[in-house]
């Protein structure tokens, strides 16, 4: 009877939630990247769990080390109920020094070494890795189901991107039966699919593996002093040398709305950060967070309703294609094509423009921001203008490559020291 269960029910997830994400500048100081806020009440890390969960997974460990304590009490907080007389539990695995005092998670492969013993108390067959750091809507159960299917020692998540952007990606050559020959990190010459000379498969750095097959091939690496523990550098080249490794491509197991395309995210620039959660400001945006058939789970605060005041020339409150989370005190301010997170309050005759506003923001009287950023917590003064002379802002905040504006209560202090 047990071989007629969906595969994931047979199945752990390993998140790796580690990394600071440093491209992130600022917003990465407090907080590690997968604990970052996106669209307008998650967290990163949300989506790789909610895609879990979604598929029938219940059993999940995350492994964190930089400056998890935000991402913990996250978890704590909106992922506290599994319940584990049902043999479902989220387990979070900071980095402990397990192995000896002096080694911390030395790799992505490495952090679910040291935590092999945990693992084997799972009672798992398969186990898929995942990293904790991206935006998309996913079906692991279709890719566990390839895995079984080809007999794969593991199988590789894929995106299916332009040639001319692969170099920013490790990047898989594939037979016709989507068999990887070769494994290139970021190569200046991506290879093309078989099928489409105009594309290639990128990694999405979501690994499939049956348990006992992964658990052999960890401690080899773990006795291997040349290696540097990581399934992208170490592990998955050696099996596609070796062993049999299988491409899965995303487009086969994205969860999406009828004739959608597949979306896929790495926030971790500044811009790339601004331009996805602007994108939800979107008529009808790509990534459905409507979608009560795969929901987005998270921690939802109990906040008040959103709400809006004064109906006068020039000191209206009014939200024109944006998003207002709950607890947001819209006060006579003008709000265009911005994402506002929980608890955000605005004053009178300030304008919000493609803004991104993190939790808890103070926007005082009479600012305006243009494409901009603001980290949790800031209390904008009365009158600061940003995103309007790049020159001029570039002397306090921190402006990106494409000209967002980004904002945090010590340039906040500088600029008020300044005045």
């Amino acid at each position: 009877m047990a071989g007629t269960k969906r595969l994931t029910h047979r199945s752990m997830a390993f998140v790796l939630a580690g990394g600071r994400g440093s491209r992130l500048k600022e917003l990465t100081d407090k907080r590690v990247k997968p604990a970052v806020y996106f669209g307008g009440k998650t967290r990163i890390i949300d989506f790789a769990l909610s895609n879990a969960l979604n598929s029938g997974i219940r059993r999940m460990a995350l492994a964190t080390q930089y400056k998890a304590h935000s991402l913990i009490r996250h978890c704590q907080r909106g992922w506290n109920f599994f319940r584990a007389e049902r043999n479902e539990f989220l387990d979070i695995l900071p980095a402990s020094q397990r192995v000896n005092e002096s080694m911390w998670y030395r790799g992505t492969a490495d952090a679910v070494a040291q935590n092999i013993d945990i693992v084997d108390s799972y009672d798992i067959d398969y186990i898929v890795i995942l990293a904790g750091d991206h935006i998309y809507k996913m079906d692991y159960e279709v890719m566990l189901r390839q895995h079984v299917e080809t007999g794969a020692d593991v199988t590789v998540g894929c995106l299916t991107v332009p040639r001319e952007e692969a170099s920013a990606f490790g990047v898989m050559a594939v037979d016709r039966d989507s068999n990887i020959t070769s494994f290139l990190e970021k190569p200046a010459d991506p290879p093309a699919m078989p099928d489409d000379p105009t594309k290639a498969l990128a990694s999405m750095g979501i690994y499939v593996f049956s348990w006992p097959f992964l658990r052999d091939l960890l401690l080899k690496d773990a006795a291997d002093p040349g290696s540097s523990h990581d399934f992208g550098n170490d592990l998955i080249p050696d099996i596609v040398k070796y062993g049999k490794a299988v491409a899965h491509r995303f487009d086969d197991s994205c969860v999406r709305a009828p004739g959608a395309e597949a979306y896929w995210r790495d926030v971790g620039t500044i811009d790339a950060f601004w331009q996805a959660n602007i994108d939800m400001t979107d008529f009808t945006p790509t990534l459905d967070l409507w979608d009560r058939n795969w929901p987005i789970w998270t921690y939802s605060e109990t906040v008040p309703p959103a709400k809006f005041i004064h109906d006068e020339k020039d000191r209206r409150g009014v939200a024109i294609s944006s998003m207002v989370a709950g607890g947001c005190i819209i006060s006579g301010t003008e709000v265009r094509n911005s994402l506002l997170f929980t608890q955000v309050h605005t004053n009178s005759y300030a304008v919000l423009d493609h803004s991104v506003i993190l939790p808890d923001v103070v926007i005082n009287r009479s600012a305006r921001l243009r494409k901009a950023v603001v980290d949790r917590g800031v209390v904008i003064p009365r009158g600061l203008v940003a995103g309007e002379d790049p020159e001029e802002d570039a002397k306090f905040f921190r402006v990106s490559e494409r000209g967002v504006t980004l904002i945090t209560q010590p340039m906040v202090d500088r600029w008020q020291e300044a005045q």
